[in-house]
């Protein structure tokens, strides 16, 4: 939200600011829920049990399209390897991005305005941004047939569990829509429209909890949407306080953007009495992949194809870095992209019957809470570092309640007016209460197994 329509959004009265979230929602469902969409969904869901062959087929079609596009349409792009046509779909595809090195964010970052296809109208193209792995703002370009692709995804899952496109829903956002000045309930606001509960994410405090599980109560919602580490919180609560949801009122709850840990899936699936389902997709647009009833994750084949580099591999399984490659409507093509995160993918077939590829797990960020002042856990910040555009890398750390420290690798143009931008988001979502240093560093340190954590926070961690 723009800083002026955040002023103005935090002023209103709690039910004026309901309305604005359902002029949102309204929005964003009139640029989401179009025809394109609902006739991909249906053809997507048509084709989900097709043989993996024909899968593979169709995934060399688009390859072979995407390809060719790209090297007329994108300067980038513009000595890209021809495809190669090996005789059979899997080896095509195989042999063409063999040729292809891969694509590095760095590189992209860098140039990214040469991905951008020139046969789409700049009217047709939605900008967003990325946090990145390791917090590094990343521009992007979409049409809003891609974005629909994106949906389709989602969509198939969910209706696959039983969900509706016009259910109620519980929403755990990153949006900062109440106020952090705000100390009394409702923690939540409302999408009339919709029937969508909207809950901040930012004022979860052992006061507020109670308020929270209430509302959580009262609202008629068919499933649950959110970020795994404020799901893991709130259901802490809920079985310390002995008010779980009674199993079967909610027929899913959908996790993103995050891994679900184990003992974070256990306790959520206690606490609101239904199973966790899982989806792995990137701002990006160039990945997709959703979980099935044994936990699996199934790559959406029809919207990329995702490689393994190999550092572990045994007779059932291969685990490495992902490269990831779109397919689809791209207007910015992202071909062997290294999106950053680690999968373990399983050589066999998966047990609920579904053809493809498939994967056991995606090792992506691992993070703490901050916890502020005032009491509150705060977990999953990438929001903060969406369009700081001149860094490079970022961590926040926490040693003591009162202060966190900002690590950034900053990038030749960050000045001044990008540190205060990067005051305000900080502040935007923790308060003013919180000391916040930020310290310019060369590189920041990963982990002993080599994993980048974008929040450490020894006051903030929650055990399983």
């Amino acid at each position: 939200m723009k800083p002026l329509l955040s002023q103005v959004y935090s002023v209103l009265p709690v039910g004026l600011q309901s309305l604005a979230c359902t002029a949102d929602g309204y929005r964003r469902a009139l640029g989401s829920f179009t025809s394109y969409f609902h006739q991909t969904l249906e053809d997507w869901e048509r084709r989900i049990d097709d043989p993996v062959e024909v899968q593979r087929e169709r995934q060399w079609e688009m390859l072979a399209e995407l390809i060719e596009r790209a090297r007329a349409q994108a300067p980038y792009y513009r000595f890209l390897p021809p495809v190669v046509d090996a005789g059979d779909p899997a080896s095509s595809i195989e042999k063409t991005l063999a040729n292809i090195p891969p694509l590095e964010k760095a590189v992209y970052r860098a140039r990214s305005r040469d991905f951008v296809a020139r046969d789409i109208a700049p009217r047709r193209l939605h900008q967003r941004s990325t946090s990145g792995t390791t917090g590094t703002a990343l521009p992007v370009w979409h049409t809003t047939e891609r974005i629909a692709e994106g949906l389709t995804a989602v969509w198939r899952q969910r209706r696959s569990f039983g969900v509706k496109i016009d259910d109620p829903v519980i929403n755990f956002t990153g949006q900062v829509i109440v106020p952090l000045s705000q100390r009394k309930p409702p923690f939540w606001r409302r999408d009339y429209l919709s029937g969508m509960t909207l809950f901040s994410m930012y004022h979860l405090s052992g006061r507020n909890l109670p308020d929270y599980i209430s509302a959580i109560h009262d609202t008629p919602a068919t499933y649950v949407h959110g970020y795994p580490s404020v799901l893991h919180l709130v259901g802490r609560a809920m079985l310390e306080a002995g008010r779980c949801l009674p199993p079967g009122r909610l027929r899913g709850i959908f996790t993103h953007s995050e891994s679900v840990l184990a003992f974070q899936r256990e306790t959520i699936e206690r606490a609101f009495g239904a199973p966790v389902r899982d989806y792995y997709h990137s701002t990006e647009e160039a990945v997709s992949m959703t979980a099935c009833d044994h936990n699996r994750l199934h790559v959406d084949m029809e919207y990329g194809i995702v490689e393994v580099e190999p550092v572990e591999e045994t007779e059932e399984f291969v685990r490495g870095p992902l490269l990831v490659t779109g397919l689809g409507t791209a207007a910015t093509p992202f071909i062997r992209y290294r999106i950053g995160d680690v999968g373990t993918r399983f050589k066999g077939s998966c047990e609920c019957g579904r053809p493809g590829d498939v994967f056991l797990d995606i090792d992506g960020r691992i993070e703490d809470y901050v916890e502020t002042p005032d009491g509150r856990l705060v977990g999953r910040l990438d929001h903060i570092f969406k369009e700081q555009y001149e860094i490079e890398e970022a961590q926040i750390v926490q040693e003591r309640v009162e202060a966190i420290e900002v690590l950034v690798v900053a990038g030749s143009g960050f000045g001044e007016r990008d540190r205060k931008s990067l005051e305000r988001e900080v502040h935007a979502r923790l308060g003013e209460g919180i000391q916040v240093d930020i310290r310019q560093v060369a590189a920041i340190p990963r982990e002993p197994n080599g994993k980048f954590r974008a929040v450490k926070s020894s006051v903030g961690r929650i055990d399983p």
